[in-house]
């Protein structure tokens, strides 16, 4: 445990003070959800219409922004070597990887999405239920998208590679998330949505683990 913890440490460490990667993908979010009031018009109910689907994307296109250097960078310094030959499992390496990408990535946009529910007109239930389904979807997306990333490290130019990969596994995340914030707003039942997200997070936590895990072992050992 104690190995996970410091490799949890140093991952978010390195996040924080190259704080580029972590601003790009909070940047990227931002605009890329500003700039949808720009071209879809500033209609009130309309936008308030379509923003949980915008924020959704934007969410899943700024955690994809930030996937190829998940283990890129500690292929490049020769870290990765070492932490697969270390004592510690295989899985357990890549699930303090995930656990820091998340906290560094996706905890971030969970963050700053009521500013962006402001912007685009949600209703406070609106607001609540979008935190509420990125809190549980965003983890997913970590998960999953390591998987891409484990099988295309040592891959030049893999960012595409990965989206094409993970972009069909995200669909659920995306369907169920979006899906549950409209729910809310029309008033109805949101809980069999929210147990759907919930379940995905719990499968795609060992599968996420152990596959990405197998795939490093393929590409690197």
């Amino acid at each position: 445990m104690s190995a996970f913890s410091a490799l949890l440490r140093r991952d978010l460490r390195l996040a924080f003070s190259h704080g580029g990667s972590v601003g790009l993908v909070v940047g990227f979010f931002v605009i890329a959800a500003t700039l949808f009031p720009l071209a879809a018009g500033p209609e009130r109910q309309e936008l308030a219409r379509v923003a949980p689907a915008v924020i959704w994307i934007g969410a899943l296109l700024a955690t994809l922004l930030s996937l190829d250097r998940l283990f890129q960078a500690d292929l490049e310094d020769g870290s990765l070597d070492l932490l697969l030959a270390g004592g510690a499992p295989v899985s357990l390496v890549v699930l303090a990887k995930c656990l820091a990408h998340w906290l560094s990535t996706g905890l971030p946009l969970v963050v700053v999405s009521p500013l962006l529910s402001l912007l685009l007109g949600l209703d406070p239930p609106g607001m609540a239920m979008l935190g509420l389904t990125l809190l549980l979807g965003t983890p997913t997306l970590s998960l999953i998208g390591a998987v891409g990333a484990g099988l295309t490290v040592g891959v030049r130019r893999a960012g595409i590679l990965i989206a094409v990969l993970v972009l069909p596994l995200y669909v659920p995340v995306l369907i169920f998330g979006a899906g549950a914030v409209d729910l809310a707003l029309l008033g109805l039942d949101t809980g069999p949505s929210l147990a759907l997200l919930g379940a995905i997070l719990l499968v795609s936590l060992p599968v996420g683990t152990l596959g990405t895990a197998a795939a490093l072992r393929l590409a690197v050992l």
